[in-house]
């Protein structure tokens, strides 16, 4: 191929309108307005990206104390070669793809190899985040072909593009993390259901670790992760036309060991009454109360092998770096 095929104006069409799309308006404000009246109020960590929100979480994974990004990236330089050698799928669909750093390790390992004829559909709830990855893979492998989608890909995908038995899905970065033990079981189940014998899956687990190393992780010296958290409130602002103010709330995250994971909570500064043009109730804080906006579970091994068996998806391989602080496993479906 000799030229990118890309949807320049990442929007989906034809069949592909029915498998990945964006969500009705009236949905995203009841959803809102739900996790807001619950006793222990929370946002889902997927309205943190808005192109700010993007741009921050950008700026995260390049922070010194933010370890996942670039353990994850030394990791994958050494399993990529492997990957590309001992599989034979072409059709590359990357889940939640944001930039294009990690992609790009996986498309220069099939470039260095000179292998031609390989699609790949990132798939991303962040317009911005993904016109710039397709930006910049247009000007960096000529010969790929790409087909974006904007998504919220945990709940809106009911087919897989590509050809059965030649896909290689990917879904790095722990993002596996954010969702409950239930739902990553769920979540994992649902794509098995529609991977066909041969197709794979390669995810990113967080490993569990110090206490003090995760928390540092999630509070750096900058403030870049509390404007990112904060930043939430600005998206929630756009779709409930709300008059919450950042400046009201302290960013507060902590490692919850019972539960092996890191929760991200914004912590209100004072009794706060919170209008919105879109809600019939008007939402109360006392001072100290908190949005639980993220969690980020951490994984053992043990927890990586009870989910392929619960999810009826077999592991093919396990990929540890050496302080094993993270894992890319591969999973095949049969």
């Amino acid at each position: 191929m000799s030229s990118i095929r890309t949807n320049t104006t990442i929007e989906q069409k034809a069949t592909t309108d029915k498998q990945l799309h964006r969500e009705p308006t009236d949905q995203i404000i009841q959803e809102i307005g739900n996790g807001l009246l619950l006793k222990q109020k929370t946002i889902s960590s997927r309205f943190f990206y808005d192109k700010r929100g993007s741009e921050l979480f950008e700026k995260i994974t390049k922070l010194p104390e933010y370890y996942p990004p670039q353990v994850e990236k030394e990791l994958l330089k050494k399993v990529a070669p492997w990957l590309i050698s001992n599989t034979k799928a072409t059709d590359i669909i990357e889940l939640g793809s944001g930039d294009c750093s990690k992609i790009s390790i996986l498309l220069d390992a099939i470039k260095k190899k000179q292998i031609q004829n390989y699609c790949y559909y990132p798939v991303d709830i962040s317009e911005s985040a993904l016109k710039k990855a397709v930006e910049t893979l247009r000007k960096k492998y000529a010969d790929l072909t790409v087909q974006p989608f904007v998504a919220n890909f945990i709940k809106h995908i009911n087919g897989l593009p590509g050809t059965p038995g030649n896909r290689l899905l990917l879904f790095f970065g722990s993002t596996i993390g954010n969702l409950t033990r239930d739902q990553s079981l769920s979540f994992i189940k649902k794509i098995k259901n529609l991977m066909a014998p041969g197709d794979l899956f390669l995810i990113g687990f967080d490993r569990v670790k110090d206490r003090a190393l995760l928390e540092k992780a999630y509070n750096d010296a900058q403030g870049i992760t509390a404007a990112f958290n904060l930043n939430i409130l600005n998206v929630i602002n756009q779709h409930i036309q709300s008059n919450f103010n950042a400046k009201d709330f302290d960013h507060y995250a902590f490692y919850n060991e019972n539960k092996n994971r890191i929760e991200m909570h914004l912590k209100a500064r004072k009794d706060l009454q919170i209008k919105s043009l879109k809600l019939s109730q008007q939402i109360n804080f006392e001072k100290g109360e908190t949005i639980h906006t993220e969690n980020s579970h951490k994984f053992t091994e043990e927890h990586i092998r009870e989910l392929s068996n619960k999810a009826g998806l077999p592991i093919h391989k396990i990929h540890n770096d050496e302080k094993e602080w993270f894992s890319l496993v591969l999973f095949q479906k049969s």
